[in-house]
């Protein structure tokens, strides 16, 4: 065993956690050792793709036109653009993270260690009932869009056909997660691409009846309809379209090279962000009047027909746009519910390596899978699509409710918790030498990310201020989540009696990437 000389507080530590050698990218480092272990077998690609399949959804696909008609070309535009700023900072600061300490709880673990263990119990709790129910609502929305083309088939039966095939992808290697994963992203991304450059020749005329330029961009009430109040529910719709590109930061526990592959696959996702959200807005803007009737109702998934890329591909003379935009975002609720199974085994995993959930969860197969994780989440899942059948739907809404902005919350603990171990790091003695990924635009980044993220979840009850009388409900489902997330933080503070970490005792060894001594740095 290499004797590492760890500084914490100021003291060399002589008795250093248990640690075994690798060699990952051509440089000798430590990882923690562990006897049963999460399996290290996601590749650069499979990490690429994750990252950038979780960016891409229903979000863009069906959410993106009810942006347009809610604010207009200009103000789905600057909204898109601030919210792709937001997320460019918080996936850097989540990168500094993972590459440093690639564990498979992740963001959840990052906040009981650089800030309080209380509020890691609660982002993590409440992130894994956020992901159980949007499982749930991806299995909805499956049913439905099989009977686009079986109308007279029971919805039901093709919605637990697909948590079948989620469950089977996951439940023996995380190849299967990721090779499905890496496929699904790889339809959406062709989507994408097609849709901008058929885009692009609908506006120029190549395609479709004529020129139709920035028109649209001169009709009345464009571009900034409903001004600055469009811009912020737009915000809103946009923030949540974007959700679900941190899940690469808890897949780097299962990276076989972490060091190499997170930086590769989190410095891509602002160029993602650009061309796939922003270039598709900008598409759409340019193509479909956001006064387009068709738009009204382009939230709901019934109404694939009405997608902003279906009235696109339609306007080219594509026939079968409907039938193609229907299989995609079917491909796209598989992705999704994917997904959500994979994070949600791995964040009670983690949850009961930490004795914060049943001993049982941490409990892992001989290929690396924490099965009874996965058996749980599944049935818990089932359940709450179950709850969707019931009377008129209101338990299962509030449910979704209480959920929709724990995304937001998410990205706030990455950035607070980003910035509180970029402190730590210093006031300890270490160098930013020393750090594997350097986040650009340190504190700006974590801090002008936490502002905008703040803004989106106190704006999303906007609507229930403008209206006359004061929409109370509108009021409660806007902001239920935020008093939720406090009611757990401040019991599990209360029972353990947990602290605040002092950065001079933040745990900075526990399961990083440590170089041998004379590579360090820092002095002793």
């Amino acid at each position: 065993m290499i004797q590492i000389n760890v500084i914490s507080s100021g003291r060399i530590d002589d008795d250093p956690p248990s640690y075994r050698e690798t060699n990952l990218n051509d440089s000798r480092i430590l990882l923690p050792s562990n006897k049963e272990s999460l399996h290290r077998n996601l590749k650069e690609r499979h990490m690429i793709m994750i990252a950038l399949g979780g960016t891409i959804g229903t979000g863009l696909f069906l959410a993106s036109g009810q942006a347009l008609a809610s604010s207009g070309p200009g103000g789905s535009l600057i909204s898109y653009v601030l919210v792709s700023i937001m997320v460019y900072f918080v996936m850097t600061s989540l990168a500094e993270l993972s590459t440093q300490y690639p564990i498979s709880g992740s963001f959840n673990t990052y906040g009981s260690r650089f800030v309080d263990e209380a509020f890691g119990f609660a982002l993590a709790y409440n992130y894994y009932f956020s992901w159980v129910t949007t499982i749930a609502g991806e299995l909805v929305a499956a049913g439905i869009i099989v009977q686009f083309w079986l109308p007279n088939s029971p919805s039901v039966v093709w919605s637990l056909l697909g948590m079948t095939i989620m469950f089977v992808l996951n439940a023996f290697t995380v190849k299967g997660y990721a090779e499905a994963e890496y496929w699904f992203a790889m339809i959406k991304v062709l989507t994408v691409v097609m849709f901008i450059i058929i885009g692009i020749l609908v506006d120029s005329g190549v395609l479709g009846h004529d020129k139709i330029g920035i028109r649209n961009w001169k009709i009345d009430g464009a571009p900034f309809y409903k001004g600055f109040g469009g811009i912020i529910t737009t915000s809103i719709v946009s923030g949540f379209a974007f959700q679900g590109t941190e899940a690469v930061g808890i897949a780097a526990g299962e990276s076989a090279n972490p060091r190499r592959d997170v930086p590769r696959a989190m410095n891509g996702t602002i160029w993602r962000i650009i061309l796939f959200f922003v270039g598709s807005i900008i598409i759409m803007g340019l193509v479909i009047p956001y006064n387009d009737p068709n738009l009204a109702h382009n939230d709901d998934v019934k109404n694939v027909a009405v997608s902003p890329f279906t009235l696109v591909f339609i306007k080219s003379g594509l026939k079968p746009a409907v039938h193609i935009m229907n299989a995609v975002i079917l491909t796209t609720i598989l992705s999704a519910g994917n997904s959500g199974l994979y994070v949600c085994t791995r964040v009670l995993y983690a949850l009961a390596n930490e004795g914060k959930a049943p001993k049982k969860f941490a409990y892992l197969t001989r290929t690396g899978i924490p099965i009874w994780c996965l058996v749980f989440t599944t049935f818990v899942s089932t359940v709450l699509f179950g709850l969707s059948f019931i009377g008129n739907k209101i338990i299962y809404q509030w449910l979704v409710n209480i959920t929709g902005v724990m995304g937001f919350i998410a990205w706030f603990g990455i950035s607070l918790a980003h910035w509180r171990f970029r402190r730590a790091f210093i006031l300890q003695g270490y160098s930013l030498n020393d750090l594997i990924y350097k986040a650009l635009f340190f504190p700006v980044g974590p801090i002008l990310a936490s502002l905008l993220i703040c803004i989106s979840v106190l704006g999303q009850g906007y609507s229930a201020f403008t209206t006359h009388p004061f929409n109370f409900s509108n009021f409660l489902s806007a902001y239920i989540t935020i008093p939720v997330f406090l009611v757990i933080y401040f019991v599990y503070k209360f029972v353990k009696k947990t602290r605040i970490v002092p950065l001079s005792q933040i745990d900075l060894v526990t399961d990083s990437i440590i170089f041998r001594p004379n590579e360090r740095t820092h002095s002793s």
